[in-house]
């Protein structure tokens, strides 16, 4: 047995015992500081690949989970699924998209107000967390995602987070305002045109 093996098998007995996800660094802690813990992480995922339960990446951490397409085989038949609001959804996917975020800049976005029961549910979930503060005056107090976040979405990081595009193709924008924006866009294309005219002459 090579010393990649042996590793590899003392990362997976850690990962199996753990009672939350794990960062390569604590995983290390865990194993007195043996060398290769990124590469045994590597060999135990794609060993795990394809199988009932498999190794993931969300954000810096590892955890074992089942299998995705299997997921509903452990599903309790009262499983209560965590609802939020319009507001609430609003300023989960302003401060995803735009972490770390104040309240004044989630408003500023959203056009309204929110009301501090909307953070503090989303808080209460485990997706937020209170990310310090902005140093202009007053410090207002900045928000960001958790990792817990990327676990319940299924993103390994920020980066797989929709774009403008595949929102567009699930149709989860709001008609009027792709309508507004190919308007500016149109109106942006005429504003040029009338410049080079204006050049022209």
């Amino acid at each position: 047995m090579t010393a990649l093996d042996t590793v590899q098998r003392a990362v997976e007995a850690v990962l199996f015992a753990a009672s939350e996800p794990m960062s390569a660094d604590a995983i290390a802690t865990h194993l007195n500081g043996a060398p290769g813990i990124g590469a045994a992480l590597q060999a135990v995922q794609a060993a795990y690949a394809g199988r009932g339960i498999e190794l993931v990446r969300r954000g810096e951490r590892w955890h074992f989970q089942t299998a995705p397409d299997l997921a509903h085989l452990l599903r309790r038949d009262r499983e209560e699924p965590r609802k939020l609001s319009r507001a609430g959804i609003e300023t989960l996917a302003i401060i995803a998209y735009h972490e770390p975020a104040t309240r004044a800049e989630i408003e500023a976005i959203r056009g309204v107000q929110i009301s501090k029961g909307t953070i503090d549910v989303l808080m209460e979930a485990g997706w937020v967390r209170p990310a310090g503060r902005r140093e202009v005056p007053g410090r207002p107090l900045l928000y960001a995602t958790t990792p817990d976040f990327l676990a319940h979405f299924g993103l390994a990081s920020r980066r797989d987070l929709p774009g403008l595009d595949d929102l567009k193709a699930a149709g989860l924008l709001d008609p009027v305002d792709l309508a507004f924006d190919q308007l500016e866009a149109n109106d942006g294309d005429d504003e040029t045109e009338v410049e080079s005219a204006g050049e022209q002459d």
